[in-house]
């Protein structure tokens, strides 16, 4: 039995301690629907996992103190961290450990939800052992159950987008965020209020991800766009379009990214 092999078997009976199976061969493409909220545990690991929801949902809530800016853990990854192609946390938990070319060292899952917090919520990272990463964690472990270790799943992380064929320009692109994007996230970027609650989060501004976000990357966000954007009407702008609109929200004012703001 080769190293690989050997890996996957121990992951699999890892999972089947928990209950959960096991269907697919490494390398091979599969689709996941993750669970439904009907089927949380009681007890205090369903407790946790409804924690994480509720921090998930409702950041500046339930993590108030880690968050520096409007925006949600749902604000990227959609629909709960459901929907394919939005980051879901279905294909986060079975991802990790895993090699960061970012950080350059193998990180944890908790570690990796440590620098969502720092960049995309330009806050400060939760320490590892606090609720507010264990609650994630195991709603991420609970939404993975029954997903496949070393499988990769149509729809996981974010749509990766072929070279465009013309340059990003942000000249158009702020013609198709006129267009298609200012209604929900604002003219000016900042985006849009519900009474005293944010309806839509600003896509750049000072209460937006910072340039250390994985959405500060164009290629990045024009993935993350083709696939969602306009909300609920995904894969209606062309390619072109997304790398466009991509390349004018990445070219507005953010905050630093923190590792260079000195």
């Amino acid at each position: 039995m080769n190293k690989r092999l050997l890996f996957l078997s121990l992951a699999q009976a890892s999972l089947l301690l928990w209950g959960i199976p096991f269907p697919a061969q490494a390398g091979e493409q599969a689709t996941f629907q993750p669970p439904s909220d009907s089927e949380i545990p009681s007890g205090p690991f369903g407790d946790l996992v409804r924690k994480g929801e509720l921090v998930f949902t409702q950041t500046g809530t339930y993590a108030k103190k880690y968050v520096g800016n409007d925006l949600t853990c749902e604000s990227c990854h959609l629909d709960r961290g459901r929907k394919p192609y939005a980051a879901p946390l279905w294909g986060a938990y079975v991802s990790y450990p895993r090699f960061r070319t970012k950080n350059n060292k193998v990180s944890r899952l908790g570690e990796r939800i440590q620098g969502c917090f720092r960049f995309s919520m330009n806050g400060t990272a939760p320490p590892l052992d606090s609720e507010t990463i264990r609650s994630l964690v195991a709603y991420s472990f609970w939404m993975s159950r029954g997903a496949p270790v070393g499988v990769k799943l149509a729809g996981q992380g974010m749509y990766r987008m072929s070279p465009p064929a013309r340059k990003p320009d942000p000249g158009r692109g702020k013609t198709v965020y006129a267009a298609r994007c200012a209604l929900c996230h604002g003219a000016d970027g900042l985006g849009t209020t519900s009474g005293h609650d944010v309806a839509f989060p600003p896509v750049w501004g000072p209460r937006s991800y910072n340039m250390g976000a994985g959405l500060a990357k164009v290629g990045k966000l024009a993935g993350f766009v083709k696939m969602n954007m306009p909300l609920s009407k995904g894969d209606t702008l062309s390619d072109q379009e997304a790398w466009d609109v991509a390349a004018y929200v990445d070219s507005q004012p953010r905050p630093a990214d923190p590792r260079k703001s000195r």
